[in-house]
């Protein structure tokens, strides 16, 4: 896999049959090594090691409902202070980030109201804090845990 915009980091990965694996912490089993998962997983351990959030603390493709529609999030974090601190929006690398891919994480935090959203395709990193029902691009914040 391509390196990304991350620190470098070590991870477990195996071969099943033709196609490669990924440890995921969080859900404690192998995943399907496809691009977006290979960004998924350096966003989460960068969340883990930078950020110092316990893998307990974040959740991963889980369902959430918007407007009647089951849809999914990629990567959500709690701390003990916010039940719902950031929601990340993972894209493959080959996929750019766009205003409407920056509006459906928007959509999909209506349902949690976290305060940080993070939307990445491993090269570009948005941020955004969201005060006062308002998108603000920011800087990567220094705590996620911290009230923005």
């Amino acid at each position: 896999m391509e390196t990304l915009h991350f620190p470098h980091y070590e991870f477990r990965i195996q071969t099943e049959g033709q196609k490669k694996q990924i440890f995921d912490p969080v859900r404690k089993k192998f995943i399907p090594l496809t691009p977006e998962e290979w960004v998924r997983q350096n966003v989460i351990t960068h969340l883990h090691h930078h950020y110092g959030i316990v893998f307990s603390l974040i959740s991963v493709e889980r369902e959430l409902h918007f407007n009647g529609l089951k849809k999914r999030f990629d990567v959500m974090v709690s701390c003990s202070n916010r039940p719902f601190a950031c929601l990340v929006e993972v894209k493959a690398p080959d996929v750019k980030l766009t205003t409407e891919t920056i509006l459906q994480a928007a959509v999909y935090n209506k349902s949690y109201n976290c305060p940080w959203l993070w939307v990445t395709n491993g090269f570009q990193h948005a941020w955004l804090l969201i005060e006062n029902g308002t998108l603000k691009p920011v800087e990567a914040p220094e705590n996620l845990c911290g009230l923005p």
